[in-house]
């Protein structure tokens, strides 16, 4: 496998920079499905039941009533007002597995501007472009078989929340401890090495800080996944019982989801040992420039390692990737060859030799051309 790198181009910046993990689902499948259904029945219900929202053509999962391993695919949205749901783009997108006879549950981040072949039903054309604009294009549909195909891992459920309410939940939910790696100041607060205690609106800076960190996004994914541990720690404690129909008001605005309510009891009732552990990777890519735009490159053996462990992790058996990215992939071997290179062509679709270029449209991402931290949006 190629050498890792490990960070992203300073000319990129996220439009909206977002927290990595779709931090609702936390408190949705693991608290707000249970401890809170129980006492507070008829009032979750019906928050939840507004979050309820099915993929066209897809064929309800019955893995939860079956008890089986789950996959999840947490979309976070760049739109920020409360309420858009099927609007923006996925600036986060985690493949979640959920496996309670391991008491294991792993969190596989795919970086926004990864290259992917990107399915919707409304395309006309080949489009090779930024995973984040799945989302889009085509919705939550688009963008579970965008990653289903990338990966060739099966996507059963999916959650979209629309990151704007990220600091009520935190406060909803107590706030959350972290261990600060270094010090750093950032959208006028402090940090300091060490445990912190942070709250809603700290969280949100503490997640979205990227430059001063020497691993870039790459380290801001690790702050991130400290927040998300957090907020499982503080939700499942009983401290937040109180504040659940606040949480569920937030909630109903601000999340769509393809699992009912009945589902999200189950989880609770028959998932609870998988948070145990929670584990966190994320698809490791290397800068590479396309019709002159920033991207992330995921080589094929990475590819291939994030797709035989989330198939693992699922208990299904491993297969060898053979999809339209490896093909680029094949067909790019200089852009492999040089690890300073970042000259990345795309060739016509199911080509076995380079030939006639394909372009790719791009149409979703507009913000190459910026730098610094994001500053905008959450």
């Amino acid at each position: 496998m190629a050498k890792r790198n490990h960070q992203f181009s300073h000319a990129k910046k996220s439009k909206h920079s977002v927290l990595k993990i779709v931090l609702i689902v936390i408190l949705v499948l693991v608290v707000a499905g249970g401890a809170y259904a129980f006492r507070l029945y008829a009032q979750a219900r019906s928050a939840v039941d507004s979050t309820y929202h099915p993929v066209a053509g897809k064929k309800a999962s019955k893995n939860i009533q079956n008890k089986k391993p789950l996959s999840i695919l947490l979309l976070g949205t760049d739109t920020g007002a409360e309420g858009r749901i099927e609007k923006g783009n996925s600036d986060t997108m985690i493949v979640a597995t959920v496996n309670n006879s391991k008491k294991q549950t792993n969190l596989v981040s795919i970086p926004r501007d990864t290259m992917a072949k990107i399915y919707h039903k409304d395309s006309s054309q080949f489009d090779i472009e930024k995973i984040n604009s799945a989302y889009f294009q085509g919705g939550s549909e688009a963008a579970i078989n965008t990653v289903q195909n990338l990966i060739n891992v099966p996507i059963d459920y999916y959650v979209t929340i629309n990151m704007g309410a990220l600091s009520k939940i935190v406060d909803a939910v107590g706030g959350v401890d972290v261990d600060v790696p270094f010090s750093f100041q950032y959208d006028w607060r402090n940090f300091k090495k060490g445990p912190m205690h942070l709250n809603g609106v700290e969280a949100l800076a503490y997640s979205r800080m990227r430059y001063q960190d020497p691993d870039y996004d790459y380290g801001r994914q690790k702050r991130q996944q400290q927040v998300i541990k957090g907020i499982v720690k503080s939700a499942m404690s009983l401290k937040t019982l109180g504040n659940f129909e606040k949480i569920m008001k937030t909630l109903s605005g601000s999340v769509a989801t393809n699992m009912s309510f009945d589902d999200m009891v189950s989880i609770y009732q028959e998932y609870h040992a998988a948070t145990k552990t929670i584990k966190s990777d994320h698809l490791q890519g290397r800068n590479a420039t396309i019709d002159g735009s920033s991207y992330q490159v995921a080589p094929t053996a990475e590819l291939q390692r994030v797709s035989d462990k989330l198939r693992r992790s699922l208990g299904l058996d491993t297969a060898t990737l053979d999809n339209e990215e490896t093909k680029q992939n094949k067909l790019n071997s200089d852009y492999f060859a040089n690890p300073e290179s970042e000259d990345y062509t795309v060739f016509t679709p199911n080509s076995d030799t380079p030939n006639v270029t394909t372009s790719t449209s791009d149409t979703a991402n507009t913000d190459d051309s910026t730098s610094g931290d994001d500053n905008s949006g959450y």
